[in-house]
């Protein structure tokens, strides 16, 4: 059994790869420590990263807030209370003697529109010299 054990521990460290060594930038002797331009566009790189999830955010609450108001409109327009059909009173009855005086007043009403309205007709039409 300790041979069995043994023998898989042996194949485990046998099938592990070594430890693997990344490349990184070097820099000259004498030169500087850090790349300005790397450091320049990793530092451009993640002001638009911090710039894109700033407007995305932005975008997500003007979305919320026209959900908001969209549903208070609702909640709103739902609690009022219908306007009541109001329907259409019986004509007011009168007697002869009145409905004869709205009839000529009326008329008189009539007859002052036209009148007023064939001097403006008249005024118009009239000859230019």
């Amino acid at each position: 059994m300790t041979a069995l054990r043994a023998l898989v521990a042996l194949t485990l460290f046998a099938a592990t790869p070594a430890v693997a060594q990344a490349q990184t930038w070097q820099p000259r002797a004498g030169a500087p420590a850090i790349d300005p331009g790397r450091y320049q566009a990793d530092q451009r790189r993640l002001e638009m990263e911090r710039l894109r999830l700033q407007a995305e955010q932005r975008e997500a609450f003007a979305r919320q807030l026209e959900i908001e108001a969209r549903l208070s409109r609702q909640r709103i327009e739902a609690a009022r209370r219908p306007e009541p059909i109001q329907p259409s009173g019986p004509r007011a009855l009168r007697s002869p003697e009145e409905e004869r005086a709205l009839r000529l007043s009326a008329s008189e009403r009539r007859a002052a529109t036209a009148s007023d309205t064939g001097q403006i007709d008249a005024w118009l039409d009239r000859p230019r010299d």
